[in-house]
């Protein structure tokens, strides 16, 4: 599978349009777990493995590839790490995480 770039066709854009780039990377199994975990600090391949529990290793070893690739995910002699555009990223959708607890807060309201 090809790391979505912008410009190029991606799942939902055939033009590559830049936000249908980003939602095809971080819709792929693992991508935001990945990033999300991340910002736990830098982890070696094993620890990161373990924080996100449930992953493949080689799921995870095509989400690394794909998330440097894009320039989201470096890599240090401590392992792993989000770069600055992914700290970017993930500052802009914490607002997101706090929007689903309040989501899901509500709908445990209404059962």
């Amino acid at each position: 599978m090809q790391t979505p770039k912008p410009g190029q066709p991606v799942r939902g854009s055939r033009t590559g349009k830049p936000i249908m780039a980003l939602f095809d990377l971080l819709g792929r199994s693992w991508a935001m777990g990945v990033l999300w975990n991340l910002a736990e600090g830098p982890a070696t391949f094993r620890s990161l493995q373990e924080r996100c529990e449930t992953v493949s290793p080689s799921t995870l070893n095509s989400r690394l590839k794909e998330l440097k690739e894009s320039g989201l995910v470096g890599r240090t002699l401590d392992g792993y790490i989000l770069t600055e555009s992914g700290r970017d990223l993930l500052a802009l959708l914490k607002p997101l995480a706090r929007w689903s607890r309040e989501w899901a807060e509500a709908l445990c309201r209404d059962d």
